[in-house]
């Protein structure tokens, strides 16, 4: 009952976290773009974008330390429930677990990537986007 328990308390917390992160990066994106999609015509408008973009970032910081907080204390709360053996299995489970995860993190990271990604991109890259962006710039000010 107690794992049950701990089990829909820790759900319900990485709900409402989940639901925070998602609404973050919705307005942290939308900052972003607003600042890119802008002429720029001053530095200030830009700095104030920044500015904004920034505290943002410190907000998701804060929800990244929440999440851990909520790791440890689910964790924490577990090994009192658990005996010992059964938490000394549990948390070997969970070491394995971590390790079967970054193996495959690392042959994501390390698969080819032109294999994935085909040579008719349909949306422009990073770098296609910032070559229009400084050519919209050399032509908007070419006529001063």
């Amino acid at each position: 009952m107690g794992i049950y328990n701990l089990k829909q308390s820790s759900e319900q917390a990485e709900e409402a976290l989940a639901q925070g992160l998602q609404q973050l990066h919705l307005s942290l994106s939308d900052t972003v773009a607003a600042g890119t999609l802008n002429d720029l015509p001053g530095v200030p408008n830009y700095m104030n974008l920044m500015a904004i973009a920034l505290e943002k970032l410190a907000s998701l910081e804060s929800f990244y330390q929440q999440a851990d907080n909520l790791r440890q204390q689910t964790l924490h709360q577990l090994r009192r429930i658990l005996t010992t053996r059964q938490a000394a299995r549990c948390f070997l489970s969970i070491g394995e677990y971590y390790r079967r995860l970054r193996a495959l993190s690392n042959l994501w990271s390390s698969r080819p990537r032109e294999n994935f990604i085909g040579a008719e991109s349909v949306s422009p890259t990073v770098t296609e986007l910032q070559a229009m962006h400084q050519q919209s710039q050399q032509n908007q000010y070419s006529g001063f």
